[in-house]
């Protein structure tokens, strides 16, 4: 891919790289299915050495898992005609039955609307990857059916597709996604090979073991025991941040994918009709339909929409335009209107002491800038 920068986006995020909020970042916007600015800015790694990104730079895609495999595998099966949005846990997933989440359909799952938690320390409660599913459906679901964010929703529906396909949710989404779209560079649990490319993240667990002394999961002394197995207090570095990936083996359906901003690129084409290889063209409309409308936030299948209020889409894009964020710095944002694909990859939690700096303003003019950027291109 050629390398193209914009001056006004290298100025932003030059800015915020030198104001330590952010030790690197790399930008791909693309339009009509192909790549248009594409540049690196920064060091991937800034301890225990000095790395500068560059364009092949691996990023811990975090949360945009949830999206580039769960959601999308999903929405494969759903034109396999193997589940659909309206089928009930317990239609598909058989250990669910009897349990009190049973009857959430997909697409509650999928909207965050099920009444799952937005959080818990699984690797503290569940002893195995196995006994994660069975502590999710013991969970007591919320009778209040609004969009409460949560983790827990998309390793369940990991566990769907797992049951589904008979395969390990890695071992599906590279043989359904990845394989077909020829990608080299995106996976999980990456090659110490690899490490060199890859972006630092935290120093440790550190945010996540405030977190559970906090919300006071480190009383027992089991939890702490737990908690020193897997919580770790070394530099993060070509292994999955969050620690519940971690403790599912680096493999889970809301966290555990690495790749390149090329390499998300092709995938996020796959969610826009007029460049879909993998779905039906009208699969597309789950991705930009408000299914919560009236709810905290607008979200369709798997994505916040840009109506939402303060949502990180900026001001240009279309109110049908979806995304998500990860919690290491990165984020996604399509427009099915202008045919714009926006991603920005940082690691906001390397080299940087708590608290964690807010990106949320970096990633809306981010996105006006491009959007002005591809309107003087075209």
């Amino acid at each position: 891919m050629t390398h193209f920068s914009e001056i006004s986006i290298n100025t932003l995020l030059e800015s915020r790289i030198g104001a330590n909020e952010l030790p690197s970042a790399v930008y791909l916007v693309g339009n009509e299915g192909e790549p248009v600015f594409l540049d690196a800015l920064g060091k991937a790694v800034v301890r225990p050495e000095s790395i500068l990104a560059t364009p092949s730079t691996i990023y811990d895609l975090a949360s945009l898992t949830k999206v580039l495999v769960t959601t999308l595998l999903a929405a494969i099966l759903i034109d396999r005609g193997e589940m659909t949005i309206d089928s009930a846990l317990l239609d598909v997933l058989p250990e669910s039955v009897g349990s009190a989440i049973g009857r959430a359909t997909i697409l509650e799952l999928g909207t965050h609307t099920s009444g799952l938690p937005a959080w818990r320390p699984l690797y503290l409660l569940a002893d195995d990857r196995e006994a994660v599913l069975e502590y999710i459906l013991g969970a007591d679901p919320s009778p209040d059916r609004d969009v409460v964010y949560s983790d827990l929703n998309f390793i369940l529906l990991s566990f769907v597709i797992e049951r589904l396909t008979g395969k390990r949710i890695d071992e599906a989404a590279a043989e359904f996604i990845f394989k077909p779209l020829g990608l080299k560079d995106t996976g999980y649990c990456p090659s110490g090979e690899l490490r060199r490319r890859i972006a630092a993240s935290e120093n440790g667990n550190r945010f996540e073991r405030e977190t559970c002394e906090n919300e006071g999961y480190l009383v027992s002394e089991d939890a702490k025991r737990r908690a020193e197995r897997w919580l770790r207090k070394d530099p993060i570095w070509g292994e999955v941040h969050d620690g519940n990936a971690y403790f599912m083996d680096g493999v889970a359906g809301h966290a555990g994918l690495f790749s390149t901003a090329s390499d998300v690129f092709f995938i996020a084409n796959e969610f826009l009709a007029e460049t879909t290889t993998l779905l039906k063209p009208g699969t597309c409309n789950l991705f930009s339909q408000n299914f919560t409308a009236g709810k905290a936030e607008d979200r369709s299948f798997g994505f916040q929409l840009a109506s939402t209020k303060d949502s990180t889409a900026g001001s240009h894009l279309s109110p049908q335009s979806f995304g998500h964020l990860g919690f290491t710095g990165t984020s996604l944002w399509l427009d099915p209107i202008k045919q714009a694909i926006f991603i920005l990859l940082t690691n906001r939690t390397h080299d940087r002491e708590l608290p964690f700096v807010n990106i949320n303003s970096v990633r809306r003019r981010f996105h006006d800038l491009a959007c002005e950027a591809l309107d003087r291109n075209s």
